[in-house]
Order: C-alpha cells, then structure tokens, then sequence
C-alpha cells in the first residue's frame, strides 16, 4: 500500500475511533439525539418531499428489491441492478413491473455526487476509488459515462451508468447522516466550515437522487415495503 493510501485509511480508521471514544465517555444516550437533531435539521433544509417514505410508497412493481452499497466495489453496486432488470424481463416480467432502489450509504455515498464535487474534495482517494491503474479518480465514473464504457464477457455492452439506469426506473438514495459526517471530516481538512460544505455537497447531488435521513433507514423501509435485500458492496 502507497504511503499516501495508508494515510488515508489511517486518518480515517483515527476519525472512527474518536467518534467511538467520545461516544464511550458521554454515553450513547447523550450523543445519539444530538447526532439525530443534526442530521435531521440538515434534511429539512434540502430540496427532499415533505415525506421521506415518498420513493418507497410508490413502489408498485411485482418484483421489488433493494441494493445495499456501503463502499465502492467496481461495477457490482450499477451492475447488479441491471442483471436484476434484464433477467427479470427475460422471464417474463416488463422493465416497468421491476422496482429497483440503491442506497448509497457510508463509504459508498461518492457515487450520488457530480464530478466538480469528486475532484475539488479528492473523493478517489478518499473514499478509495481507483482507475485500472489504481489511481485515485478524478471523476464520477458513473455518471453519463461514454456509450460503450462498460461491457461484461459474454455479454457485452452493458448500460449501467446512473443516469441509464434511472432511464430503467431504478431510484437511488444517498445517506443524510454519512453526507452530514464526511463532510464535516473534509471541512477540517481543508479548513473550512462544515455547514458550508455541507451544502454545497447537497447542492452538487446529480439529478434525481433523494437524500434520505440515513442509509440503514432507507435500507429497512424499502424493506417494509416488500423489498428484496442485496448487499452490493
């Protein structure tokens, strides 16, 4: 692992462990409603329906399923929905009688952000997201990406870009609380205030992606709501 990669991890894994340890020292019940008021204050101000079940409520669909993405993993977390799709309408089930959700949640949220977002806040190292010759990216490498980016041995082409996707009805949800806390790690990074970019994370979330007050919620509604779970990454 490159010097730069073990610091990365190492700051990260030090963040995780003064979370741990303060929560150790005020108790659980202290810190929890604070976190809950913070995140919950920063998803009112954003442009969400008044009700966070909307996306789940409207699921119709016969076969119904939810992709849990909490890190990057290649092309599983925009593959998989595609493969849930065709093979769905390969036996028998229309494209709009499937309903697909992806939650991206904990390191997986990069993925919901325009590319002005991935390259001012270095989200490839990051969040630990590299090309093919294990560079950090510069870009969101799902978002609108060129026709015939992707192919899978076999098969072929396959159109598993965001906004492709979405042309397909899949709905992607991004975590509120993870957006509220990595943002707050790059803010003292780059020393600049948390509730500024914070909203300008939110701001730059791609079109149609619905913050939801946090993805471990967002994973047990769509399960209420009669969806499947996978885990995607």
């Amino acid at each position: 692992m490159a010097n730069k990669d073990l610091k990365s991890t190492t700051d990260r894994r030090r963040f995780i462990g003064s979370i741990a340890s303060g929560a150790a020292a005020m108790g659980l019940a202290t810190l929890t409603p604070s976190l809950n008021l913070h995140a919950e204050e920063k998803n009112n101000s954003s442009n969400n329906p008044d009700d966070p079940e909307l996306v789940f409520k409207n699921l119709k669909g016969k076969h119904r399923i939810v992709f849990d993405v909490t890190k990057p993993n290649g092309l599983m977390p925009f593959a998989w929905p595609r493969v849930f799709i065709m093979t769905n309408m390969a036996t028998g089930t229309p494209e709009k009688d499937n309903n697909v959700v992806v939650v991206l949640r904990h390191d997986g949220i990069p993925y919901a952000f325009e590319d002005k977002i991935w390259s001012k806040y270095n989200f490839g190292e990051m969040f630990e997201v590299h090309d093919a010759e294990k560079k950090p990216v510069s870009r969101n490498p799902f978002w609108k990406p060129a026709e015939g980016t992707y192919k899978v041995p076999g098969i072929g082409v396959v159109k598993i870009g965001i906004n492709e996707l979405q042309d397909s009805g899949v709905q992607f949800v991004v975590c509120n609380a993870a957006m509220t806390v990595y943002s707050a790690v790059a803010a003292e990074k780059m020393k600049m205030k948390s509730e500024d970019v914070y909203n300008e994370w939110k701001s730059a979330l791609l079109p149609g992606i619905t913050p939801v007050p946090s993805g471990v919620w967002a994973v047990g509604r769509a399960q209420e709501y009669k969806c499947a779970y996978c885990y995607a990454g």
